[in-house]
């Protein structure tokens, strides 16, 4: 008997081509790192940021780039282990997987930083930019913390209305706390979107082994 319907097939595939994708780019933007190579596009997008510099831009992404400090998405991820473990069905491995996606992307960040030991544009503390610059921790903790929330508001019961809205709405913040650590001069373009990728990769194999593992158990 088929299990799986052929819609799921695609959406499967999908999932995997993102991963792939995703580690391709990243493996692309590392390799050109370890080369030391100079990025165009870092120095293009450093251009535009100083071009485009205000008082009050300087105020929202400080407060912005906060939304995606370690200390922040610790606090909130405690709350939402709590909140899955009351209110949440099957919660037992969604906040199994959810601590393993955080926790693992933090240290597979920490590890890369090690490894690559890219020097920041600028040490800025009171930014958290602090230690090595590639890839962003930023954007890996926000990609993975934000987009498990989008998972989650998906495969619950709410409106689709309000599923798009949530989910436009976080992919909107994902993408502007990357871009708040180039605006705030703490790291490079290609730090934020290799990132990026690297969170997303991470977080989409977690849900994908989630979902296999809530299939065995029905």
């Amino acid at each position: 008997m088929n299990f799986i319907s052929n819609k799921s097939y695609i959406y499967i595939i999908i999932l995997f081509l993102i991963i792939i994708s995703s580690v391709y780019i990243f493996v692309e933007f590392a390799d050109h790192l370890l080369e030391e190579e100079k990025f165009f596009f870092d120095r293009e997008v450093r251009q535009y940021v100083n071009a485009v510099s205000t008082g009050t831009l300087d105020s929202v992404f400080t407060f912005i780039t906060e939304l995606g400090s370690v200390r922040f998405i610790t606090v909130c991820s405690i709350m939402l282990s709590t909140f899955l473990f009351f209110f949440y069905r099957s919660r037992k491995w969604r906040i199994v997987y959810f601590l393993v996606a955080i926790i693992g992307i933090g240290i597979l960040t920490k590890t890369l930083k090690v490894l690559f030991e890219r020097k920041r544009p600028n040490i800025l503390e009171h930014y958290d930019g602090t230690g090595f610059s590639f890839p962003s921790g930023h954007s890996t903790g926000s990609m993975v913390f934000y987009g498990f929330i989008v998972y989650l508001t998906i495969r619950s019961h709410l409106q689709l209305s309000v599923k798009w809205l949530f989910g436009v709405l976080l992919s909107i913040l994902i993408l502007l706390i990357g871009f708040s650590r180039v605006y705030l001069g703490v790291h490079y373009a290609s730090d934020v979107i290799a990132g990026h990728l690297l969170g997303l990769g991470w977080l989409v194999s977690c849900v994908l082994i989630l979902e296999y593992t809530l299939w065995r158990k029905k």
